[in-house]
């Protein structure tokens, strides 16, 4: 039966875990507010990722730190399963500095490195499906961690940005993040950033792989997510986050999150 699942432990709030297993379920170009560690059970996917695409097939571990854009297209007459785990960043404040610095996971591991995870992940979805306890959950999510962040040369790692092209995204995601539910203007964001809109879009596009716009979206989906989870009302939700059509949102929401609003507000 084609699902998608989400579980969650009340006494652990910085964790998510989702299951799919829908053969007719891709994604476009989205990125998390968490740190996001999959693996695909069966199937293989077009897996892009900051400007690279590559084939990602069953038994694969693939992560994305939070913000990195990223899209999965399934291939056709497969099928498709994953798991995921969310991670809220604030959790990790818990490692010690090296470990911090070595916490630009991976986009895709080395095969010895990769199959360590695959077994630290299915432990640690085995825990929050089966309803464990808070302590084994949390130990096999450190254990998968641990196993993630060990350096190895072989591993693909994600692309990092220039220095002088940092400053003007981060500028721009900046304001972006404060004012996601407003009607932003261009004219705002080249006051921001202090650059031309025509740079500032083209920068903005090359570094981030979405316009200024579909980026704004994200962030909404996002937030409201957040506030899906405390049991309030979708209209008000869709209303808050700039959506004055519950049924655009709906149809933005199916999109990043494999699920409707209704389906996610329900898993909880």
């Amino acid at each position: 039966m084609s699902t998608v699942t989400f579980y969650r432990e009340d006494s652990l709030p910085f964790l998510e875990a989702k299951r799919c297993m829908r053969s007719d379920l891709a994604y476009q170009k989205h990125f998390h507010e968490e740190y996001s560690i999959g693996l695909i059970d069966e199937g293989e996917t077009s897996a892009w990722c900051d400007g690279t695409l590559l084939q990602v097939e069953a038994g694969r571990v693939i992560s994305f730190p939070p913000k990195m854009m990223h899209a999965c297209q399934p291939l056709d007459d497969m099928e498709w399963q994953y798991k995921m785990l969310f991670i809220k960043p604030e959790w990790f404040q818990g490692l010690n500095h090296t470990e911090l610095d070595q916490l630009d996971i991976p986009y895709l591991l080395e095969e010895g490195k990769n199959n360590a995870c695959r077994l630290q992940i299915n432990r640690t979805m085995e825990a929050l499906i089966s309803k464990g306890t808070p302590l084994e959950i949390e130990t096999a999510l450190i254990e998968l961690i641990q196993a993630l962040v060990s350096q190895n040369t072989d591993d693909l790692e994600h692309e990092s940005q220039r220095k002088q092209d940092q400053k003007y995204v981060k500028l721009i995601k900046e304001y972006l993040h404060a004012h996601f539910d407003e009607n932003v203007t261009l004219e705002q964001l080249e006051n921001e950033a202090g650059i031309s809109r025509f740079h500032l879009v083209r920068l903005f596009k090359k570094w981030s792989h979405l316009p200024p716009h579909a980026y704004q979206i994200l962030l909404r989906i996002n937030h409201a997510k957040l506030e899906l989870t405390k049991q309030r009302p979708i209209s008000e939700i869709a209303a808050e986050v700039g959506f004055y059509d519950q049924s655009h949102f709906s149809k933005a929401f199916v999109k990043i999150v494999g699920a409707t609003p209704q389906k996610y507000a329900l898993s909880i």
